[in-house]
């Protein structure tokens, strides 16, 4: 419909979908994936390397190993090393990885791309390179975000206007001219210490207590509880 001339105001309610969504979808050249990036524990770090040689060993036990590096330290869960064990076996199955790597979704590549290269393994490690050779732009991209991602994480802006003046030429344009037409708010963001985070939490709660009322109680008492509580 969009090849045929229509515009995307036209073509949501033939197909039901609301305008914003017609338009993220066109941008996006499809339809959004779902997959979502693996999650990797932070708590897990410190522990992998004697994790690694305890496997190289014989050890496969999960609880036994969770036992040994709490022992040692750990502070999370006996589920996230039991994940660990179950990836582990995965790669270490005679099946050729070739036959069981699925290339990741769009969404987990951009995900990818923001990561500090050292926090990765030595699979993605050579995805991300053949990756590169063949899109140098999605390397300039990757590096782009991470130094965004680490201006945000600052407390000091003097980098912003060069960062918006590599980004407007990248993948990354569409963001740059956004970051730049808000450039005041996204400054105090980065130099001022004040957050919306206390905001953000009324209104949770406020979600959280709506529903429980829904259909016994009208406004006044909405009110009042979360007044009361406040």
């Amino acid at each position: 419909m969009r090849e045929a001339g229509l515009s995307p105001r036209q073509i949501a309610p033939r197909i039901g979908m609301n305008v914003r969504t017609v338009e993220r979808w066109l941008a996006a050249g499809g339809e959004p994936e779902r997959r979502r990036p693996p999650s990797r524990s932070v708590l897990m770090n410190p522990f992998r390397d004697y994790l690694e040689k305890r496997w190289e060993e014989g050890q496969r036990n999960g609880l036994q190993l969770w036992t040994e590096i709490k022992h040692r330290g750990f502070e999370g869960s006996r589920a996230t090393v039991y994940r660990w064990t179950a990836a582990r076996k995965e790669r270490s199955s005679t099946a050729p990885s070739n036959s069981r790597w699925r290339p990741p979704s769009r969404r987990n590549c951009a995900w990818l791309l923001s990561e500090a290269p050292t926090s990765l393994d030595e699979q993605t490690k050579r995805f991300l390179h053949h990756l590169h050779e063949n899109a140098p732009e999605l390397s300039i991209a990757g590096e782009l975000a991470r130094r965004f991602a680490a201006t945000i994480r600052g407390d000091n802006d003097t980098g912003l206007d060069q960062w918006i003046a590599d980004a407007t030429g990248s993948e990354l344009a569409s963001l740059a001219a956004g970051i730049g037409r808000d450039i005041e708010a996204v400054r105090a963001a980065i130099t001022q210490p004040w957050s919306t985070s206390p905001v953000e939490g009324q209104i949770n709660r406020l979600k959280t207590i709506k529903p429980q009322m829904y259909g016994r109680a009208a406004y006044p008492l909405l009110r009042s509880r979360l007044l009361a509580a406040a």
